[in-house]
């Protein structure tokens, strides 16, 4: 898990990112976290990458994350969808769906 983060957000960088925003306090950010693990090693052909909203509170606020854990997909540079909440299968739903 882990790109550049300026990467993500240009078109020439990775095609498929998937963003988790959470925070080391946040009960749900844990519950969730072995899943997001699980998927990063099932979906090779998609980026993952984990943000402390604590640590980068401007990537944070820059993508408009309200509550934790958030879940943004970028694809080509452009936010495509988010999932707010440890929602494990909407998450691989979405992944699935934003993977090609």
């Amino acid at each position: 898990m882990g790109a550049n983060f300026s990467m993500v957000e240009s078109e020439s960088g990775p095609s498929r990112v998937v963003i988790d925003f959470s925070a080391t306090w946040c009960g749900p950010c844990q519950f969730i976290e072995p899943t997001f693990k699980e998927l990063s090693s099932k979906y090779t052909n998609v980026d993952f990458v984990k943000i402390d909203v604590d640590e980068l509170e401007a990537v944070a606020q820059e993508f408009a994350v309200e509550a934790m854990p958030t879940f943004i997909f970028v694809k080509k540079g452009k936010v495509v969808d988010k999932v707010v909440g440890a929602r494990k299968d909407e998450l691989q739903t979405k992944i699935e769906k934003h993977r090609t």
